[in-house]
């Protein structure tokens, strides 16, 4: 239909024609002109609301980060010395007969859980980043962000609406607990609302007890959200709600009990990727390799265009020894069209450790070209890799020093420059790189190692000991510490 035309319609349906294409923009205009109006047009008031929440929705069934003061101020009870792979505080380690990933050869994450491979919610912030304050305190910046866009003020007020009478309605009842929970973030008016809604069809909608459910989870009540989550369940069998009652049991740290219901969940949804990759996530932060690595070759065997499970799988291959493998999958990535800096990196490593040198140098031009300030440093971190494996220990020294000035905060720079330093014999600019990676990275065993060794060699044996004792704290198979401190005992005796 020609522009012309379309101007020439009822603007009501122009509206509705433009909501249906997904340009919640044009809607908004139409139905605030409409509105301005007659503002008693319910149907233009519900469409209004829908294009205002379709605009601000999010996939809030994906695990999400934590802020700083969820973290700090979390009054859940928990054991303080759980077995492994009952807490996601305490993953499995080498010692559980598990196979799980070498800290030697894997780079692992704060909590001491290995680099999936993949970025995805809840994983930690990039460099240069911060985590908000508190999650509640992100949406309702937001929201007011949002608001301050509209003329005249927010287009609902939420404190003045009289709830119950549009409990009674429904179709406008839902699409107003959406926009309070998606646009306005105001959980507790959208909690009033679904309790009487719910009320309303005597306790038998399966969505309103959902909705109940969210309400709960937001406000931090975890308890009271698993028990509509479950009533939902027992209503009506939807694979959102499991995803819903599986992060409450994540944040509740209970792994296995999130785990069942994913399962259960899939024995009623056979084949639907988004539980099995739930269970494969959780296995993930237990540190349990092979069982996420089964779980994400299920998904692939269902979905071969699954993202995150390819990226998962060449992140393990890669890390295996197996380069080529690796390859194959990230070329995989690059023909479905995914453009970024991690993985022309990541290709420029799988290239070099595949010996197809000519490809590598050209993939790490790809990498910066994309790369910003967040991700930068970790690229010629990697670029100094290359040039130590190709023997150009200048090419590595500048690489380094880039990648710090880039991000100060880079640990594994500065411990490879101390490296590189101590071999050029400058000794106390070497001690100076490898007290601020530990003091960067204090989750690293190498510059702890490293470190302790430098003072080893230069007769400071008692900060050797005290170091090497920190580096089996982190790495409790650490066989080169392991047998430094067994000599230092020697000596002491």
């Amino acid at each position: 239909m020609q522009e012309g035309n379309a101007m020439q319609m009822d603007p009501a349906i122009l509206a509705l024609s433009r909501y249906r294409r997904r340009r919640f923009d044009d809607t908004i205009d139409l139905t605030t002109d409409i509105l301005a109006r007659n503002f008693k047009d319910q149907a233009m008031w519900f469409l209004k609301c829908r294009a205002l929440t379709a605009k601000n929705w999010i996939d809030d069934t994906e695990m999400e980060d934590e802020g700083v003061a969820e973290l700090l101020l979390d009054d859940h009870s928990v054991a303080s010395a759980p077995r492994p792979g009952t807490s996601l505080k305490k993953p499995f380690n080498a010692e559980s007969g598990r196979t799980t990933a070498n800290p030697g050869i894997r780079p692992t994450t704060r909590d001491g859980r290995p680099v999936t491979g993949f970025a995805r919610p809840g994983t930690g912030s990039a460099p240069g980043t911060s985590r908000p304050v508190t999650q509640s305190g992100r949406f309702v910046r937001l929201g007011t962000a949002s608001m301050r866009t509209e003329e005249g003020g927010p287009f609902i007020v939420a404190d003045s609406l009289d709830l119950k009478k549009y409990a009674q309605r429904p179709a406008l009842a839902k699409a107003l607990c959406d926009y309070l929970l998606y646009f306005d973030h105001n959980a507790k008016k959208a909690l009033e609302l679904a309790a009487f809604a719910t009320e309303e069809v005597e306790f038998k909608d399966w969505w309103w007890k959902a909705r109940l459910g969210k309400c709960y989870y937001k406000l931090g009540l975890y308890r009271d959200a698993e028990k509509q989550f479950k009533s939902s369940l027992k209503d009506q069998d939807m694979i959102t709600t499991y995803l819903e009652l599986g992060k409450v049991y994540i944040k509740l740290d209970q792994p296995n009990a999130a785990i069942e219901y994913y399962e259960k969940g899939c024995h009623q949804h056979p084949g639907d990727t988004h539980l099995i990759l739930g269970i494969a996530r959780i296995h993930d932060q237990l540190n349990d390799m092979e069982k996420s690595l089964l779980y994400y070759e299920k998904i692939l065997d269902l979905n071969s265009s699954n993202i995150e499970g390819i990226s998962c799988l060449a992140g393990n291959y890669f890390y295996e020894d197996q380069p080529e493998l690796a390859l194959r999958l990230y070329r995989r990535l690059i023909q479905m069209g995914v453009n970024n800096t991690e993985l022309w990196n990541n290709l420029a490593l799988c290239c070099f450790y595949s010996s197809q040198y000519d490809m590598c140098l050209n993939c790490f031009e790809r990498a910066l070209a994309l790369a910003d300030d967040n991700n930068m440093a970790d690229v010629w971190y990697n670029i100094g890799q290359v040039a130590i494996g190709i023997g150009d220990l200048g090419l590595a020294y500048h690489a380094f020093k880039v990648a710090i000035s880039v991000d100060g905060n880079h640990p594994e720079s500065f411990n490879n420059l101390g490296v590189l330093e101590l071999r050029q014999g400058h000794l106390d600019e070497s001690k100076n790189n490898f007290d601020a990676a530990i003091s960067l990275g204090p989750y690293l065993h190498e510059p702890v190692f490293n470190s302790a060794l430098l003072s080893y060699k230069m007769g400071n044996h008692q900060d050797s000991y005290n170091q090497l004792q920190k580096v089996l704290e982190i790495y409790p198979q650490h066989t080169d510490s392991a047998e430094l401190l067994t000599k230092l005992r020697k000596h002491f005796s």
